[in-house]
């Protein structure tokens, strides 16, 4: 599982340009199962299992990672950029960057601090007053190799961090597609779905379209969610830990989840023997969001991987957790059918 998210982490796709992440994905599973890619770039996939419902359960990750979009050339060479997904600008200053399907390196650069006023010393730096830097002297020079509309990625490399965890960029959601990957070349149970959704980071355009095609009654969202378990946060503040297990939420800013499906979860946990955790603030939001409120309504549980540092280019995860969250999300998919 770990080569396998090193693989998929290293592949570059902001929303609206996942191509590259799909074709690799349909790679490890096309031999599998049944898949077709709609019309928006979403990777539908039907796995036939030992025993058919009436019920159809949906599983669904996101394939899209946070970026940036080429936005303008400026005179002297440097690319003005803005934001694809929610970073904070804070992790953006001063990092390497990939630009377009070539890879063309690049320095994010601001303003030198000598020359920032004491109030601009003390506020969080804007996008329109960052810049790209490839090394080109002219915009003539840049256009030679950077159009607008290009997209741009972190520079990040897959590495191991202490005994058991591990950094890189895109874990969100790189994490969930692994485990879908897992599930699906492993065979399932029931009949059952999977849904690798474009889009999640600019508005859950992706799974608005997938669950409205695929129509489940049942949904499990994989994901990855903010921990911040570091010194000095407290309390609910830290939302949840790395080490505790994966996390089934009761609730965030766009999902009441499934009170049965949340009781569930945790009963098999214990069963199980595995940690399991929950979030301790009413915060973020995922594919659940349009998920559950699809045609009818759908049955949804998300079960994330906690993450430090989400949407930066030093996503870091404990691999147990990681683990867990597959173990725990084969065995809902075989008890879901119950309700």
């Amino acid at each position: 599982m770990k080569e396998l998210l090193k693989e998929l982490c290293l592949i570059n796709g902001t929303s609206g340009d996942e191509s590259l992440v799909r074709n690799a994905i349909i790679e490890k599973i096309k031999d599998f199962c049944e898949y077709r890619v709609d019309n928006l770039g979403n990777l539908i996939c039907f796995c036939k299992g030992k025993k058919s419902s009436d019920k159809k359960l949906m599983i669904a990750a996101h394939m899209d990672e946070v970026g940036f979009i080429v936005t303008y050339i400026r005179d002297d060479g440097a690319l003005c950029f803005n934001e694809v997904g929610g970073i904070d600008t804070s992790v953006v200053i001063g990092r390497q960057v990939k630009v377009g399907k070539d890879g063309i390196s690049g320095v994010v650069g601001s303003t030198a601090i000598h020359n920032l006023s004491k109030e601009q010393r003390e506020t969080p730096p804007k996008y329109g007053d960052m810049y790209i830097d490839i090394g080109a002297s002219s915009k003539e020079e840049a256009e030679q190799i950077v159009n607008l509309g290009d997209s741009v990625y972190f520079s990040s490399e897959f590495v191991e961090l202490g005994g058991n965890c591990v950094k890189a960029k895109a874990i969100d959601d790189r994490a969930g597609c692994a485990a879908m990957i897992q599930l699906i070349r492993e065979g399932m149970e029931y009949d059952t779905y999977f849904v690798f959704n474009v889009q999640e980071e600019v508005g859950l355009r992706g799974s608005m379209v997938s669950a409205f095609s695929v129509a489940p009654d049942f949904a499990i969202v994989l994901e990855a969610t903010t921990a911040s378990d570091i010194e000095g946060v407290g309390g609910a503040k830290r939302v949840c830990c790395l080490g505790k297990g994966p996390v089934v939420g009761f609730m965030d800013r766009s999902t009441l989840y499934d009170k049965e499906l949340y009781r569930m979860a945790f009963k098999i946990a214990d069963e199980l023997e595995i940690p399991c955790q929950t979030k301790t603030m009413i915060a973020g939001g995922n594919d659940s969001g349009a998920i559950h409120i699809s045609r009818g309504g759908v049955r949804t549980i998300a079960v994330s991987v906690p993450c430090r540092y989400i949407h930066s280019p030093s996503c870091v995860i404990n691999t147990d957790d990681f683990e867990n969250t597959l173990i725990l999300t084969r065995e809902l998919a075989k008890r879901i059918y119950e309700l």
